[in-house]
């Protein structure tokens, strides 16, 4: 199997002998340690995430949020929680799967977007230590409206830029061979684009949009259309972790990798809606906004829906008992599909302004963030640690998206009594018991999805500390 891996002309190598096997390897060079690098970034974010996110759970649990100061504390914790748990952990992950399938090449451009990357994040993350600020809860990038968030955010969006940068010229080329392996390397090379994409509508946005606005609607409309594009890069490296973890568990996927890399493709022709509608409609029109909407809604679901119903074919359709490091892997994957699959449902039910809206986007969100915390138990033998294993491993992901699931059902619940998002404490109004005990339930799995999210801090540091087996070495070279 190591002469694949070493025969290969790409830098991600097909580690199976089946023309169907989704799965790539890390081969040896100076990029582990700059796929390292982005995997503690994306430990550090989850980390201040879960501190923040505590402090939101409290201040929207009946009972508890009148210890609280409760109006702009919940706002200020929300933009950090937001920022640090989507945007920053979202691009580390990015950033490690792309250095990760990268050629070797401009090792110094990687480490500087690094460098700058963690500056900027520890700027965000510490800014409403320093004075106050007002916050903004612009969608896809909530603000802080001061000097500290927003010298730390443009240090965080330049370092973007050189990962990106970086992402197209060492992106690995392709050729014509229609494998599972060279299929995934299509989808992490379309997530790229995307982000490219998406940075390229940032920029247009910061040069169009009128300043002499207030601020919620400026940053409303900054961060609109790039935003929608990001999504299809994040929608991309889900896809692309469903059929890698997958095949790690022996499932034989009931699709072909050239349809595979059909629809990765459908999902990245989606992302090109977004420089047509600069172009067509004015960048703080009706028109614009709608067309992103609509791009997002149509584009994604035509790849998500097929891709993950092969996956589960595929996992009901294995056959022999699953080892001890796969049970971590399957219960990443499955409480991805089905997470994020109570997501996409509940955003067909939305109507008018309120928290059903955050229980889509964080089914959402959370799918994806377990199919990457999945990955990066795939991933960490291969990088030389020992692979995640026992109780704690096992039941890290079950309990992160078993405790998404109640959050998102209590957000749902309060939703259909009109419960407002983005407010907290006596500005939810909760005028009865049902409502005051859908918050509570939105409270409840909170918290346990807080406990599940660190938990995957835990195991990830003790794989990196605990010595490596000669088990991890052969499942890194099977």
């Amino acid at each position: 199997m190591n002469s694949l891996s070493h025969a290969a002309s790409s830098p991600l190598a097909l580690t199976a002998a089946s023309p169907t096997s989704y799965t790539l390897t890390l081969p040896p060079g100076p990029r582990r340690s700059l796929v390292l690098g982005w995997l503690m970034l994306g430990l550090v974010a989850l980390i201040g995430a879960g501190v923040y996110s505590i402090l939101l759970v409290l201040s929207r649990t009946p009972g508890l949020n009148h210890w609280l100061p409760v109006a702009d504390f919940f706002r200020v914790a929300l933009v950090v929680h937001v920022d640090l748990s989507v945007l920053v952990w979202f691009v580390a992950s990015a950033g490690l799967l792309w250095s990760l399938a990268s050629r070797p090449i401009l090792i110094g451009c990687g480490w500087w977007a690094l460098g700058l990357a963690t500056v900027g994040t520890l700027l965000m993350a510490l800014a409403p230590l320093f004075g106050t600020a007002t916050p903004i809860m612009a969608n896809y990038i909530p603000v802080l409206d001061g000097g500290v968030f927003l010298t730390g955010l443009a240090i965080f969006g330049c370092a973007t830029v050189l990962l990106v940068v970086r992402g197209l010229i060492a992106a690995p080329k392709l050729g014509i061979t229609f494998d599972g392996g060279g299929a995934l390397r299509f989808g992490l090379n379309a997530s790229v684009i995307s982000a490219a994409v998406a940075l390229l509508a940032f920029a247009a946005s910061l040069l169009l949009t009128p300043t002499a606005i207030d601020p919620q609607t400026y940053y409303e409309i900054l961060f609109w259309g790039g935003g929608h594009a990001l999504q299809f890069a994040w929608t991309l490296l889900l896809l692309v972790a469903w059929l890698w973890l997958a095949s790690a568990l022996g499932a034989r996927v009931a699709l072909s990798p050239r349809l595979a890399l059909l629809l990765l493709a459908l999902a990245l022709a989606a992302v090109f809606v977004t420089p047509y509608a600069y172009l067509a409609h004015p960048v703080a029109s009706v028109e614009q906004r709608d067309l992103h909407t609509w791009a997002m809604r149509l584009g994604g679901g035509v790849s998500i829906l097929p891709i993950g119903l092969a996956v589960v074919i595929g996992l009901f359709r294995r056959v022999g008992p699953t080892t001890s490091a796969q049970l971590p892997l399957r219960a990443a994957l499955i409480a991805s599909i089905v997470v994020f699959a109570a997501g996409g449902l509940i955003g067909v039910f939305i109507s008018g302004s309120n928290v059903k809206i955050p229980a889509h986007y964080h089914g959402c969100i959370v799918g994806v963030t377990l199919a990457l915390m999945g990955l990066v138990y795939l991933l960490l033998p291969q990088l030389g640690f020992r692979a995640p294993s026992g109780r704690l491993a096992r039941w890290q992901p079950t309990l992160y998206g078993g405790g998404q699931l109640l959050h998102i059902t209590g957000l749902v619940w309060s939703g259909g009594y009109g419960v407002q998002r983005k407010v907290a404490g006596a500005e939810q109004v909760l005028r009865s018991a049902a409502e005051v005990a859908g918050m509570g339930l939105m409270g409840l799995g909170g918290l346990i999805a807080i406990i599940g999210g660190l938990l995957f801090v835990v195991v990830v540091w003790q794989a990196l500390r605990a010595p490596r087996t000669d088990a991890d070495q052969s499942r890194s070279d099977a």
